[in-house]
């Protein structure tokens, strides 16, 4: 079948609503949505009507004769591509299905389907999901080196395919990658290319993709096939991009390709490009006016949702920026004045926690916020620990949006399980949990190792940790685990030593450097995040003089979250990163946390990622409606010390005009204007 004769759908002729077009948009928007052919840059700044600008400009574009089949719509999300066909659709009345919209993979899937056979891959490819991926590649792994996977200090095969995923999608070498990303891992690039080379081989042998193929491939197809280039060229004339600023090197090249006239409308905003650390690229906006000679720059700064007092603190954000790090624009308000941003600065988390429920309370009582209208934001996920056992302490509801609770999370009770069988050797729940992290080592073999281990501590007359460290024991132990086993064993003594002898705070920090903080850079490509909520364990556990306090209350705080049933729909206060906060609002908005090497984050900080750090603030207070809190500890737990630290280096270069102080005693708030900050 031909591909003309592919896409020779019937489009009937629409009959187009008039669209008032200057009446419906403001002054900004109307520039946009009506401007000339030709590529255009939009820097929509938050809450400004991004998709309202996008959706008019596909009804201007058929308003003026360009048939929707012309017209390409690419999204980050189904649900924005949803949202935004379906507003099209409800304002010029043309069928959803006549655009050629959604997310750069939907497109691409489709695009492989029709001209795939172009590059060896047949119309009835099958897409592997993300699991189904990472076990081919390890059984191409295997295929080349059965023992590789197995060696202690080598990358597992999910963060192989987070490597190879990550040079793709960024355009990079795997040696580059490597060296930027993954430098424990460098001494091993001729491995991983030749992996990396032998699994895109096989997936074209099986007939199968990854979600990476879908946009490789894709922009492969653009690079090298007539047929492929030739169609786009005579069929999409209008190409529009949401979310601009979050395209990575292998999207902003296919763009580049499919709007090879540079009829292209690249919607974004670059003081909310925050994805740069999983491969967006901040110089796609940046340079995109180079890339496409004649771009006229539109400027939308009306903004709908803040009042005017919280955008001034959002542009003074900004202006600290350095003048190649982003397009000036200053966001102007349509709403009234209300009140100040309030900066709170607290003791520490946990008086910071007792302060916010206390705010909570009388938010929702007093003033009749609806505890859903509430947000609390947060650069980390240990850094809502003390919140969401202050919440729980005081019966406040809560719903996490950007994970589970704290304590529940895999990593957590991965560690605390092996405090758990160390104090109590009996345990054996919390022994099985630690042990079948190890490979091939399931609920059966877990128990073998388990009753073995038993009956040595019986016949020889030790305690059961080292009946685990004999060699009758190591036997037992599956042949992939047998060299970690011992490594495992040893840290479980070192706990041992350490309850015996030492405080819960040391006890801990042996646990977090042992055994398992190996584990979790072999097997996660988050592993750094998943450390800090673990360093942050150790400040927890100077609150208790026994590790078993501790663990009575961990068992507490997972039960009482295990036990409550989650209603979506329920009246509960939302507690998110700010990463996942991204895109939404609300009237009442706390940003916590906000010390130098909290937000900042320090690792940030020691990267030179400070301007990206900046951008994520700036998306934190942009996400407030009516009030903004700006909360901050003066003392934190920093390796299980406490030290005073500064505030955010974003606060300490606000002016005093821009917020009012709320000090803090005893837990009792109190307000003044412009008092500053202590040096």
């Amino acid at each position: 079948m031909s591909t003309n004769n592919y896409f020779s759908e019937s489009f009937e002729e629409d009959v187009f609503s008039p669209i008032d077009f200057r009446g419906e948009l403001n002054e900004d928007q109307y520039a946009a949505v009506t401007s000339p052919p030709g590529p255009a840059l939009v820097l929509a700044g938050a809450g400004s009507g991004k998709t309202r600008t996008l959706t008019y400009r596909v009804g201007w574009l058929l308003s003026q004769g360009v048939p929707p089949q012309e017209i390409m719509l690419l999204t980050f999300t189904n649900k924005a591509a949803r949202e935004m066909l379906g507003r099209v659709q409800d304002l010029t009345g043309v069928p959803r299905h006549h655009l050629w919209a959604g997310t750069f993979h939907h497109v691409g899937q489709k695009t492989l389907r029709i001209f795939g056979h172009e590059i060896g891959l047949e119309k009835n490819y099958t897409i592997m999901d993300e699991g189904d991926a990472e076990s081919l590649l390890a059984d191409v792994v295997r295929s080349i080196d059965k023992e590789f996977l197995k060696i202690k200090g080598n990358p597992k095969a999910k963060i192989l395919a987070g490597i190879i995923s990550y040079a793709r999608n960024t355009q990079l070498s795997v040696e580059d990658t490597l060296s930027s990303k993954y430098p424990a891992h460098c001494t091993i690039v001729d491995r991983i290319v030749e992996f990396s080379n032998a699994y895109a081989k096989k997936k074209l042998e099986l007939q199968v993709t990854d979600y990476d193929d879908l946009l490789e491939h894709w922009l492969k197809l653009m690079k090298s096939s007539e047929e492929a280039t030739s169609w786009f060229e005579g069929r999409f004339k209008h190409v529009l991009v949401d979310e601009y600023q979050d395209t990575n090197a292998l999207q902003s090249s296919i763009i580049d390709r499919v709007g090879y006239n540079h009829q292209i409308m690249a919607v974004g905003d670059d003081a909310q490009c925050i994805y740069t650390w999983r491969g967006a690229s901040f110089d796609n906006i940046m340079t995109f006016p180079k890339r496409h000679p004649g771009t006229t720059i539109h400027k939308i700064v009306l903004n709908y949702r803040s009042t005017p007092e919280i955008l001034n603190l959002a542009n003074r954000v900004l202006e600290d920026r350095p003048s190649n790090e982003g397009y000036q624009k200053d966001l102007r308000a349509v709403r009234s004045g209300m009140t100040l941003p309030i900066l709170v600065a607290t003791m520490d988390t946990r008086q910071q926690a007792y302060f916010i429920c206390q705010k909570l309370v009388e938010l929702h009582r007093r003033e009749g916020y609806a505890l859903q209208d509430i947000a609390i934001l947060y650069r980390a996920h240990y850094q809502a620990m003390d919140l969401q056992m202050e919440l729980s302490r005081n019966a406040i509801p809560y719903q996490i949006t950007s994970g589970v609770r704290f304590f529940a999370q895999a990593h957590v009770k991965d560690l605390t399980s092996q405090l758990r069988f160390v104090s109590n050797p009996g345990d054996f729940t919390a022994f099985q949990r630690f042990a079948c992290l190890l490979p091939k080592v399931g609920p059966k073999s877990s128990e073998r190792i388990f009753q073995c281990a038993r009956e040595v501590q019986q016949e020889a007359g030790v305690d059961l940790i080292d009946a685990m460290g004999s060699e009758t024991v190591l036997n037992k132990v599956p042949a992939d685990a047998r060299e970690e086993w011992p490594d495992l064993v040893e840290t479980l003594r070192s706990i041992r030593d350490a309850i015996l002898h030492d405080s819960p705070e040391a006890v801990v920090r042996v646990a977090v450097e042992g055994w398992y903080s190996f584990f979790i850079r072999e097997v996660y490509t988050n592993w750094t995040s998943r450390m800090d909520d673990l360093e942050s364990l150790v400040g927890f556990a100077t609150r208790f003089t026994e590790i078993s306090e501790m663990l009575s209350q961990l068992v507490l705080l997972n039960s009482e979250a295990s036990n409550r049933s989650i209603d979506p729909d329920e009246d509960a206060v939302r507690l998110t990163t700010v990463h996942q906060a991204k895109g939404l609002e609300f009237p009442v908005v706390f940003v916590i946390g906000l010390s130098d090497g909290g937000f900042p984050l320090q690792r940030a900080i020691d990267e030179g990622d400070v301007e990206e750090e900046r951008r994520l603030f700036y998306v934190a207070v942009t996400r407030a409606k009516d009030v903004l809190y700006l909360t901050y500890p003066t003392i934190a737990m920093i390796r299980g010390g406490a030290m005073k630290v500064r505030p955010s280096m974003f606060l300490r270069n606000l002016s005093q005009d821009h917020y009012e102080v709320h000090r803090t005693h005893g837990g009792i708030s109190q307000a003044g204007r412009g008092a500053g900050f202590a040096s």
